[in-house]
This record gives C-alpha cells, sequence and structure tokens, in this order.
C-alpha cells in the first residue's frame, strides 16, 4: 500500500526526562493517520526546524519508503483489508477489536468512514483534519511531542449534520510494538490506593474504567505495557494516561491479527454528550510515554506536570512545610485550641497552617453543613479573622479545608435549594455517602454561589492555600436543572472555577484531595499543584502508595505527612525516624497534634523538619527513581540531583525479609564516572531505634563520615546497609566529591 510518512521529534528535551523521542506516522491512501513507531535516540538530537507543511507528502527525506512496510497480507476468511489499526480505528477501516469512534442519531449507531481533508505538520507535532459528510462527522486530531517526551493527542469531532449527534466513545490509541507482553495498572481501595499489578499482555479487551465521578481509588493511574519482566530500571514500556477527572477509560486491546494498542478517552453516560448541529466535543487528551523502565516514563510525567507550575521550581519560594489540623482536632475545634497549635506548630519549624473541616456554619460532625460555606459564629465569633491574622503574624501560610462540590441535605442550601442536588430523579436521591449529595455545578446558579462563597473567604482571610476535598462518588449523577447525566459537565465546572479563582487570586495553592487519593490524573494537576496521596499516613503503607503515586506525579506535589503513633488508620506503631523518612522526598507537612509532645519530642520533630529544609535547598526539584529488588520485603527509592552532585536514598523495609542479612543495597542514576561520600542523612544516632536488636557487630563505614565509593559501583553493585528491623526505615545521602 503507498504511503506518505511524516516523522515528528522531541523539542529541546527537558533536563532528566529521558532519550529523546521519535514519531513517525503514515498516511496511507484512503486511511486514517497510523503510528508506524515510537523510538528513543540514543542521545539528545538537535531540534530540527520546524517546516509547516498542508500536505503529508512533505515528508523529511529517507524518513520510510513510500510503500507502507507494516501493512499486512490479506489472508481467507476476513475482510478484504488486512487489520492495521490508525489512530481512531473503526469497522470502516477493517479493525475488529473496540471502535475508538461511536456515535448514534435518534438512537441509532452511525458507522463513519473517515477521510483526512487536509493536514499539516511541525517539527514537533501532526494535526489532520478528516470527516464523512454522509454520516455528518468531521474529526480534527494533533499529535504532538512535547519538551518532555510525552506524546500528547488531543482530538475533537463536531456534528456536521442537521441533527442530534450523541457521542458514546472517542478515544484515540498507540499500536504496541512486537516485544510487548505483559501489562501493568493500578488497583486499590480508601487507605491502599495505587497499588500495583500485573498480568500478560493476550487476546482480547483489558480496560480500567473508572464510573464514579473521578479516577478513584482504584484508578488504572498509568497503564503500562511492555516487555515481559519490565522493571522501574529496565524494559521497553509504553504507557498511557488520561488526563480528565471526570470518568474515564484506559485500555490495552490485542486481536489475533495485531500487536496490540493502548488507548484511553472520555466514558459518556448514554445522552451525556450530545452535539447540536455544529456542535463541537472536546475529548480529553491522551498522554503515552516511552521509555527503558517506568523510572524514565515518570520521569516524563514529572517533568509535563512541573511544567504547568513554574512557581514550585521558584527557590524564592520553596515548598512550604504544612500542619494540617484534621488529625490533631477532628471537629473539635474552638479558636483557642487552633491559636495553640498554631504557636505550638510555628515553633517547630512549619511553614504553612491549615484549618481543616470543622469551621463553617452547623459542622459539629460530618452529618450536616455541607455547603453552607459561612464561618461558623458559635466556634468563631469574630469570625476566622484573629485565627488568620495570628497564623499570618506567626509568618505562616494560613489555608482552609473546602469540598465546594458537596451539600449536606442538612444544611440551609439544600434547604433552600433542593433542587441543587444531582439526583435520578424527582422523587429520590442517590446513595447516600458520609451522609452528603453532590451539588449540581452544571447549574449556573449553584456553581456561582459555591464559587461566590470561596471566593469572598479567599479575599477576606487572605487564604493562601485551599484543601480542596471530594468525598464522596457520583452516582445516578442526573443534572434537575438539564435532565442529562452531569459528569462530563461537573468536571468542566470544577476545572473552570479552580482557573478562575486562581486567576482571581494570583499565588493562591490548590490541594487536590479525594477521600485521601481518589482524584489524582493530569487534568486536574495542571491546576491543582499538591494531592492528598491518601488518608493512611502509616509510613508502611505509604512506601507503596507513594511508589504508585510518583508513577505520575512529581514528589514535591504529594503530600506527604508525619502523623502520630500508633496510626490513626492502622493502629501500627512506628518510629519518628521511619515516620519522617518516609515523608521526605515529597513535600512535607505534619498531621498530629504536637502539642502532646514534651520537649524532647519537640525537639526531635524539629530535626527532622531543619533536615527536610536542608533537603529540598540542596534538591528542590530531583529525580525519582525507584530500585528493582528481587527482595519483597525492601523498598529502595532515591532523590537525585538532576546534576548528579547529590542524592538521598531512601531505604525501607516494609516486613520480615528472605535475606539475612539483607543484601547489597544499589543507588541507580548517580554520576557512574565520579566518586561519592555515602553517610547517614542527619547523623548514625538517628537511626540507633531502627537497627534489628539481632545486629551483633556494627557496620565498618556507618558513621557519621560515612565512606567513599565509586558511582559505578554504587549503581550497578551496591553497598551493605545496616539490618535494620522490620518496618522501620533508614536515609543514606551521597554527595559527589
Amino acid at each position: 500500500m503507498h504511503m506518505n510518512a511524516v516523522t515528528i521529534t522531541q523539542p529541546t528535551p527537558a533536563p532528566g526526562a529521558g532519550r529523546p523521542v521519535r514519531l513517525t506516522v503514515g498516511f496511507d491512501e484512503g486511511r486514517l493517520p497510523h503510528i508506524v513507531s515510537v523510538t528513543r535516540s540514543a542521545a539528545p538530537d538537535a531540534a530540527p526546524a520546524a517546516a509547516a507543511s498542508t500536505s503529508p507528502s512533505a515528508t523529511p527525506a529517507a524518513v520510510l519508503p513510500d510503500v507502507d512496510p507494516q501493512f499486512p497480507q490479506t489472508l481467507d476468511a476476513g475482510l478484504s483489508v488486512s487489520e492495521s489499526p490508525t489512530i481512531l480505528p473503526t469497522q470502516a477501516e477493517g479493525w475488529t477489536g473496540t471502535p475508538a469512534l461511536q456515535v448514534s442519531r435518534g438512537g441509532v449507531e452511525v458507522f463513519p468512514r473517515l477521510t483526512v481533508t487536509g493536514s499539516s505538520h511541525t517539527a514537533g507535532s501532526l494535526s489532520f483534519d478528516a470527516a464523512d459528510d454522509t454520516a455528518g462527522v468531521a474529526i480534527a486530531a494533533t499529535v504532538a511531542i512535547g519538551a518532555e517526551g510525552l506524546i500528547r493527542i488531543d482530538t475533537a469531532l463536531t456534528n456536521t449534520a442537521a441533527t442530534p449527534l450523541v457521542v458514546s466513545r472517542f478515544t484515540p490509541v498507540v499500536p504496541l510494538p512486537p516485544q510487548v507482553g505483559e501489562i501493568e495498572t493500578c488497583t486499590g481501595h480508601h487507605l491502599r490506593e495505587r497499588a500495583l499489578q500485573r498480568q500478560p499482555l493476550t487476546d482480547g479487551l483489558f480496560e480500567k474504567n473508572s464510573r464514579m465521578g473521578r479516577p478513584d481509588f482504584d484508578s488504572a493511574t498509568l497503564l503500562s505495557a511492555g516487555m515481559p519482566g519490565f522493571g522501574f530500571e529496565h524494559g521497553l514500556v509504553l504507557s498511557a494516561h488520561v488526563a480528565f477527572s471526570g470518568n474515564s477509560t484506559v485500555f490495552a486491546e490485542r486481536t489475533p491479527y495485531t500487536h496490540g494498542v493502548i488507548g484511553g478517552g472520555e466514558l459518556p453516560y448514554a445522552g451525556e454528550i450530545e452535539l447540536a448541529p455544529g456542535g463541537t466535543y472536546h475529548a480529553p487528551r491522551l498522554l503515552v510515554a516511552v521509555g527503558d523502565g517506568l523510572n524514565e516514563v515518570s520521569a516524563r510525567f514529572h517533568a509535563y506536570l512541573r511544567s504547568f507550575h513554574p512557581e514550585l521550581a521558584d527557590p524564592g519560594r520553596p515548598r512550604p512545610v504544612t500542619l494540617n489540623t484534621w488529625e490533631a482536632m477532628y471537629f473539635g475545634q474552638s479558636e483557642e485550641k487552633v491559636i495553640a497549635l498554631a504557636d505550638a506548630a510555628a515553633a517547630v519549624g512549619i511553614e504553612r497552617f491549615v484549618i481543616d473541616d470543622g469551621w463553617f456554619t452547623g459542622r459539629r460532625d460530618d452529618t450536616k453543613g455541607l455547603g453552607d460555606w459561612q464561618v461558623d459564629k458559635d466556634v468563631w465569633p469574630d469570625g476566622l479573622t484573629r485565627v488568620a491574622d495570628h497564623v499570618h503574624g506567626l509568618g505562616m501560610e494560613f489555608g482552609l479545608w473546602f469540598e465546594p462540590e458537596m451539600i449536606s441535605p442538612d444544611s440551609d442550601v439544600a434547604r433552600e435549594h433542593p433542587d441543587w442536588m444531582l439526583a435520578p430523579n424527582a422523587s429520590r436521591l442517590p446513595v447516600e455517602a458520609r451522609s452528603q449529595q453532590v451539588i449540581d455545578l452544571t447549574n449556573p446558579a449553584a456553581a456561582r454561589y459555591v464559587e461566590g462563597c470561596i471566593d469572598a473567604l479567599v479575599g477576606e482571610y487572605r487564604i493562601d492555600y485551599i484543601k480542596w476535598d471530594h468525598n464522596r462518588f457520583l452516582t445516578e449523577p442526573l443534572s434537575p436543572a438539564s435532565g442529562r447525566p452531569a459528569v462530563h459537565g461537573q468536571t468542566e465546572a470544577f476545572y473552570a472555577i479552580v482557573d478562575r479563582l486562581r486567576a482571581k487570586h494570583p499565588g493562591l495553592e490548590i490541594e487536590s484531595c479525594s477521600s485521601g487519593g481518589g482524584r489524582i490524573d493530569a487534568g486536574v494537576l495542571t491546576r491543582c499543584s499538591r494531592v492528598w496521596a491518601s488518608d493512611c499516613t502509616d509510613p508502611v503503607e505509604r512506601a507503596d502508595i507513594q511508589r504508585g503515586t510518583s508513577l505520575i506525579v512529581p514528589p514535591e506535589m504529594i503530600g506527604e505527612h508525619i502523623s502520630e503513633s500508633p496510626n490513626h488508620a492502622t493502629r501500627r506503631t512506628t518510629t519518628l525516624t521511619t515516620r519522617a523518612a518516609t515523608a521526605f522526598f515529597g513535600h512535607l507537612g505534619i498531621e498530629w497534634n504536637i502539642m502532646k509532645l514534651d520537649d524532647d519530642g519537640l525537639a526531635r520533630l524539629k530535626r527532622w523538619i531543619d533536615l527536610y529544609k536542608e533537603r529540598r535547598t540542596a534538591i528542590p526539584q530531583g529525580d525519582l527513581v525507584h530500585v528493582d529488588s528481587t527482595d519483597p520485603a525492601v523498598r529502595v527509592d532515591g532523590l537525585i540531583a538532576p546534576d548528579r552532585s547529590r542524592a538521598v536514598f531512601r531505604f525501607a523495609a516494609v516486613a520480615s525479609s528472605r535475606e539475612y542479612p539483607y543484601g547489597l543495597t544499589r543507588f541507580p542514576g548517580l554520576d557512574e564516572s565520579a566518586v561519592y561520600r555515602v553517610r547517614p542523612v542527619g547523623g548514625v544516632a538517628l537511626y540507633e531505634g531502627e537497627l534489628s536488636p539481632n545486629c551483633r557487630t556494627a557496620l565498618d563505614w556507618w558513621s557519621d563520615e560515612g565512606i567513599a565509593v565509586d558511582g559505578a559501583t554504587l549503581a550497578q553493585w551496591g553497598i551493605r546497609l545496616p539490618q535494620l528491623a522490620p518496618e522501620h526505615c533508614l536515609l543514606v545521602g551521597l554527595e559527589r566529591l
């Protein structure tokens, strides 16, 4: 089959984002474009000069022959056109898998056969238009590679006919290479988010669907397809992510006739996305990364998300150590208690103080009050002015908790506007969760009310930070205002409110919290610069929760808090060192009534906060690596300065090991031509309570001075670390000599 080819390349690569990516797209006669290959260069390429064209025939010289070298032969007992999936494969091209485009009119399926009507490309992107005038459908698509090496696929669908068009599925795909044989995603639940799971890639459809109005605890996070046995450090892998905070699907599908595809998109309810004549639907961005192991894939997502938040790289505004009041006092707030806690917080070096749930009208427990976003005068007779001014006067930022998308049936606003709640019909509400329902932000009046309340409070109290929570599933989510399912519109309304608040209040930071880690995706994270990874702050559980979260989220955007022991969620007892070391790479916070601590306890906590501040100065935005280990009881993770001058590695014993003593520990990602000083972060005294009681001798090099070791040995072979007791942790610092 005749083919014109276009190759696009990664622009000037972002530091630390992996090997430069090159993508070749083929235009075959009568078909939509298809991806021929996704490859990585051995070294960064010089960025080619951008050259626009109006036709795919303007292909860079000698990229591919003018005959498609991959198009298969036609064999017996099938269609006369062999199966070779395009970016949006459908039955009209001979695709036997799940159609990427499913639309209908008047309840009847429409089967478009799209023909390319125009295209253009630059050095780093390709755009094309296609249409089927008979079906009344037109699409526009752009495939681009960002500076971080992520493939960004943006698609839009327009109804060109005179009758409404319902969109059921619009999910672009990327083909998989032949060596791919396994897929990995995340699963989980409240208090155990983003646990990795793996299985073979077999014929058929594997999909992870989010139907609860948010990605939710068991979100795929990434759907990764790679060579059998791929890990964090090795093995070709392609990973897909849908940048959307509503209902979505991400999938891998292989037919007997192909190596398979990965893709994703929105997952609308019937009739949710209906296009009037001339109407256009913009699908969520599909992000696809390629790497040698998941560390390289994650580095691309980290660079992508950091690009939306340049303020996080500002050395004049380091990530502030936060204290959140939730586990310190729950709903038992009072002005005097909060001020006393703020004083204690400032004394140990806290830089941001956040009042959690319980400050607004009638909110003495979780059964009432959501939606009444006015300060409760019974608790705060003078409003929050005294507390906010006191916090600011101590040199700390002031933050406040909201749950703007929710409403308590037992609230003034619900009694006044019962039609503001999403409901399947006028006779009943959805099953309650936490005694709350969902306020209909697709109703303009409800959205204006919610935004107005937040805007007024941010202005009045000079709020620096919002902890934006979202504590229930969106089930049976019909809007009384439109009579249609509302997840898509609800998500877009949420985005719009956040965007306007940030624009009106420069410097305002917003965290995405959702019963912990229920809303973590690249749609919300282009707006919110922090996520709450989980309501579980137990460091043993957090070791894997934070690993899964970091698949796409940079460490400085992950809220990692030191909490009380025994832990409030698991009742597990752990040392302060283990809790602090587990929170050391992320955005550090305290979730604890530190007024319970004696002077020695406060001094030890302050010591860890000071060490964290030293680390964030030395490595404000590091390259995060996870080490592949054959020991399932061990987690080794590292944060490395982009120039490889220094690093911090964490060794966590999450269970009793089968190795006795532990095997050697490697430190990948270092400058292998250099020599490093290796020593315990903060000195050996911090770790005396971490060591196994079964140690009969000391480890010779384990001292405040440490030892000098060459980078190649550290990265490829490793050194011996002290024997820890199970469920304990230590930090090792490395500095290039």
